[in-house]
């Protein structure tokens, strides 16, 4: 399925840095790292980082984690998919404005998670359902505008639990073709992010000034190697 992709893991359990490239055959894992800045100084050469977002324990308490980790990789020319048990959907956002293509969670049956890394390998913007919700609101609040109808429609279906297939027999459209405007409508929602400032969206929200500065990217650049 995914043919010759090529990736980096960085994963502080042994046991899943270890365990997931034997998990998942048709992905080749050239190097795996329980910190980014082992990833940064070794660079190995691989189509996309799949990226644990939480790296700091107490063997490892200064490691590079989160958004800083992700804008670290991003700048570094990585495409970086996170592999995460996070919720926290305003922190997700942050790690998509960072940059990250892909969220994937890790509650996911294997299967899923492979069929999810092959559509962020094929170019694919791959966000889990707490980002459909927050998604819509910032289309309902006028902060995300350019979107297709059929879009919005799609939208207003995912964010209500709906099926590809339900929705299908409602629009009288293939589902192959509403994957199409889902992908599409990702890949703008992450392009929104990554162009807004924190200030934008938490007015948008309805939330305080200074709210998002704690997971919001601060754009800067690389750590040196």
């Amino acid at each position: 399925m995914t043919g010759g992709l090529t990736a980096v893991l960085i994963e502080d359990a042994t046991a899943i840095r270890l365990g997931l490239p034997a998990l998942l055959p048709d992905i080749t894992f050239v190097a795996a790292f329980a910190r980014t800045e082992e990833a940064l100084r070794a660079r190995p050469a691989a189509d996309i980082v799949i990226l644990d977002l939480h790296l700091a324990n107490s063997g490892q308490r200064d490691a590079t984690q989160g958004v800083a980790a992700v804008t670290d990789l991003v700048s570094a020319g990585y495409r970086v998919c996170l592999y995460t048990q996070e919720e926290r959907r305003f922190v997700l956002a942050a790690c998509l404005a960072a940059g990250a293509r892909g969220l994937i969670r890790k509650s996911l049956p294997l299967p899923e998670v492979a069929e999810a890394i092959a559509q962020f390998a094929a170019g694919r913007v791959v966000v889990p359902q707490s980002l459909v919700a927050l998604t819509e609101l910032l289309v309902r609040r006028g902060s995300l505008t350019i979107l297709s109808p059929r879009q919005r429609q799609v939208l207003a279906g995912r964010a209500r639990g709906q099926t590809y297939t339900e929705m299908s027999r409602a629009m009288h459209l293939s589902e192959s073709t509403l994957r199409g405007y889902w992908h599409d409508l990702a890949a703008v929602a992450a392009d929104h992010l990554q162009q807004t400032a924190p200030a934008d969206i938490e007015r948008s929200l309805g939330l305080a000034p200074g709210d998002l500065l704690d997971f919001w990217p601060s754009r800067r650049p690389a750590r040196p190697g």
